[in-house]
């Protein structure tokens, strides 16, 4: 027959590859990764000095990249001090990560048992309910699960996927700092709905644009070509098994969900918001839309009206 395998070490395998590809990752590319954010840091007063000189040339204005810099916290000193905490290279960047680790370790565990026991955890609520109102209970259960666990999964494939064909083609552009500029687009423009591809694409424009105006167009054409791509072919294929939301619905969800629990309600908005149109889906009731129609004298008529005898 065919292999089959228990939730909990499913659940326990998932999380073993993950942290297996993310040490794979940083082994791979840690050093490298770190050493281009470094430079980046490092390069943002002299393009900001490029910027304001630009829009001076081009515009006759009189800015001072000094005063823009200090008001925005991105003086010299301060990048510098920026660049020195990275500097420490891998071994500074995996401490960090491991602190980040434990710090999270309780939400990780709980996170465990709370799939690999979720049927079980979902039978003990029920069991609690009357008899009328378990079968709801279940249902709403089974659709958050499904909802919010299926949109995540999608985006984070996307964003993979996003990440490296990006990377593949900022390497073989010469795009200065390729490696953290891919991922920067690949997380962005999958978990920012609605002006995330926009954001995710402005930050490596910018910082080729000054040196290198065909380098920029190269990637906005780029940029535009693979959001064809996924929009028509990687994205239905992915998330042919989640809820498909408005972008005026997945924007708004984000910003109620940052401003009532700061960046992790940014990021659960989403897939919240996914789980309550599933269940308005699912036990909401819909009615016939009535069509207003215009008349010839102007006067507004509605498609199901009674029909007037002559």
């Amino acid at each position: 027959g065919k292999f089959k395998i228990k939730r909990a070490q499913a659940t326990l395998l998932v999380m073993f590859l993950g942290f297996v590809g993310t040490v794979v990752f940083f082994a791979a590319f840690g050093s490298l990764l770190v050493d281009q954010l470094v430079q980046l840091i490092s390069s943002t007063p002299k393009s900001m000095d490029e910027a304001v000189n630009w829009a001076n040339q081009s515009f006759g204005l009189h800015l001072n990249s000094a005063e823009i810099q200090q008001k925005l916290n991105v003086s010299p000193q301060q990048v510098a001090g920026w660049a020195s905490n990275l500097a420490g290279g891998v071994l500074g960047l995996v401490s960090s990560v491991v602190g980040v680790i434990f710090s999270g370790f309780t939400m990780l565990l709980f996170a465990f048992y709370f799939a690999a026991e979720g049927p079980r955890a979902r039978d003990t609520v029920a069991s609690w309910l009357p008899s009328g109102k378990q079968e709801v209970f279940n249902t709403v259960w089974d659709l958050a699960v499904q909802k919010t666990g299926g949109f995540v999964v999608s985006r984070l494939l996307l964003a993979l996927l996003s990440s490296f064909c990006t990377g593949i083609f900022f390497l073989l552009l010469g795009v200065p700092y390729w490696l953290p500029m891919a991922l920067w687009v690949g997380l962005v423009s999958q978990f920012i709905p609605t002006i995330g591809t926009y954001l995710a694409i402005a930050l490596p424009v910018l910082v080729v644009v000054f040196n290198d105006p065909w380098m920029a167009v190269w990637i906005i054409v780029f940029a535009t070509a693979y959001q064809q791509i996924e929009n028509y072919y990687f994205a239905p294929k992915i998330s042919s098994k989640t809820m498909d939301i408005h972008p005026a619905v997945a924007f708004a969800s984000v910003i109620v969900g940052a401003a009532l629990f700061g960046p992790l309600g940014a990021l659960i908005g989403i897939p919240l918001a996914a789980m309550i149109l599933a269940i308005a889906d699912t036990y909401g009731k819909r009615y016939e839309l009535v069509t207003t129609h215009t008349s010839t004298d102007g006067q507004p008529t509605s498609a199901d009206s009674e029909t007037q005898p002559t």
